[in-house]
């Protein structure tokens, strides 16, 4: 299934058979603005693969990227890790890339950071690996006189942390986290992500932080400044997650793509009210859209 500009409610189901006709695989309109896309900013969970498995077509479709001259990115929430620990995950699958096709919600939170404060003093709760990032980039970390508090997916978190960040968000520091994900899913069910800490921390203090992960739009932002020069309507969001991937692409003002080879189905644009250019059953479905539309300009 393919539907393209999917700016119509999906309880009009007479109206998006028309639509669906009427734009079909071939729709030249539909490809010429599939095929002018120079970047694909790409979750990975449920669109590029499902567990430690590749989805179907997820590996023709990266290699196409590449082949084509398209620039891509993979987009992450998760902050506990670094580039590096997703460049071995998705090398493990027959994915190639590099840290420079990686960009986590900790990479964004640094890019923006950086963007406000180089050197900053900063308080951090994130792991051993999300301190080592802040360093390379030449921040200072520090339990005294903070410019900021970042929270991020503390998977060391203690409760001295917690008593400094608080103290530290009740006298005025910049506070800002790095996602808001609730919780993060592992092989056995779900462990609490930053947003649990959130609220934990808005409990005590009154106060919530500034985001920088899906779906806040400063993630494309610092996706961006990481990327080659592009127009905005160059540039796509493609996800499985409406209200996360979707929504991205949404606030950000770009094109947005959901795929529905994960947790989303169509119904969840009116479920959550957000609205998809373009639905593929899966990446691979977008890949021949490429292709189909580089075989017509040669």
């Amino acid at each position: 299934m393919i539907l393209c500009e999917s700016l119509i409610s999906i309880n009009e189901q007479d109206q998006i058979g028309v639509v669906f006709k009427k734009r079909k695989k071939g729709c030249r309109a539909f490809m010429k603005r599939i095929g002018e896309i120079k970047a694909f900013l790409l979750d990975m969970d449920g669109t590029i693969n499902l567990g430690q498995s590749l989805l179907p077509g997820a590996k023709e479709f990266i290699d196409y990227l590449k082949e084509s001259g398209r620039e891509y990115l993979f987009l992450t929430n998760n902050s506990s890790k670094d580039s590096a620990h997703y460049v071995k995950k998705m090398r493990h699958l027959g994915i190639k890339c590099d840290v420079e096709n990686i960009l986590t919600s900790g990479d964004a939170t640094i890019s923006y950071l950086y963007s406000l404060k180089p050197k900053a003093r900063v308080f951090l709760m994130g792991t051993p690996e999300l301190e080592m990032e802040f360093k390379k980039y030449g921040f200072v970390l520090t339990d005294k006189n903070p410019d900021f508090v970042i929270l991020g997916f503390d998977m060391t978190l203690t409760y001295e942390k917690i008593v400094k960040g608080c103290n530290f968000i009740r006298q005025g520091v910049t506070y800002i986290a790095t996602h808001p994900d609730f919780n993060c899913p592992v092989e056995n069910g779900y462990i609490p992500d930053t947003g649990a800490m959130m609220e934990l921390i808005k409990a005590s203090t009154g106060k919530m932080p500034q985001v920088i992960g899906k779906p806040n739009k400063e993630i494309i932002e610092s996706a961006f400044r990481k990327m080659k020069q592009h127009n905005r309507d160059e540039v796509a969001m493609v996800g499985d997650r409406v209200y996360t991937d979707i929504k991205t692409g949404e606030n950000a003002g770009i094109t947005s793509i959901l795929v529905l080879s994960g947790e989303s189905t169509v119904e969840d644009l009116d479920k959550y009210g957000v609205k998809a250019n373009f639905i593929f059953d899966g990446v691979g479905d977008i890949c021949k859209q490429l292709k189909e539309y580089d075989a017509l300009g040669k």
